[in-house]
């Protein structure tokens, strides 16, 4: 009886520490990026508490609210909840919130982005988040500094190739560069 109860303490106190960390409570959206971000400020908050997968489970679950409850309390059914992973259950949300149409499209406009009229900072946000819906590219450091340059706008790029940027975190460095170059010129 008093380990049951012990077990219980010490569930309970997880949940504190967690709830401590003031995270966000998710009711649904559309905006894939809200809904990634959500999952990425609950890992941190997993990591820094160094939660196991059943404790990272049963403080999600809390911080799922109106239709995502309702999908949640669906979806528990479906699975053996005593060795859902961490993993699975993020596979799961995600089928739900990033389908495979809209992951397409997402990916479309990022192979497709181009810098256009925006400053580089612009540019350079919407690249980082596109990365993310297309690993291939962000994986390959060749390939995604190569579509990086691409990405700019012509006399961008011919700036930046001068000055031979060997990774894309040196690339956007000279973007930046170059971009202060072009005001001071405009001015």
């Amino acid at each position: 009886m008093e380990l049951a109860q012990q077990a219980r303490r010490q569930q309970l106190d997880i949940y504190e520490q967690f709830r401590r960390l003031n995270p966000k409570e998710f009711s649904g959206t559309t905006d894939l990026f809200v809904v990634g971000g959500w999952i990425r400020c609950l890992e941190l908050h997993f990591r820094y508490l160094n939660l196991r997968d059943v404790d990272r489970l049963r403080c999600v679950t809390f911080m799922l609210l109106d239709d995502t409850s309702l999908w949640w309390e669906g979806a528990a059914h479906a699975v053996n909840l005593a060795i859902l992973t961490w993993n699975q259950f993020k596979d799961l949300f995600y089928d739900k919130y990033f389908t495979a149409k809209v992951w397409g499209h997402l990916t479309r406009d990022f192979t497709s982005l181009r810098q256009v009229d925006s400053y580089v900072a612009e540019f350079i946000q919407k690249f980082d988040r596109g990365c993310h819906f297309v690993p291939l590219i962000a994986r390959d450091a060749v390939e995604k500094l190569m579509h990086f340059m691409n990405g700019l706008r012509p006399t961008m790029r011919r700036d930046v190739m001068l000055m031979r940027p060997i990774d894309y975190e040196a690339a956007t460095s000279c973007a930046y560069q170059a971009e202060q170059a072009l005001r001071e010129i405009d001015v």
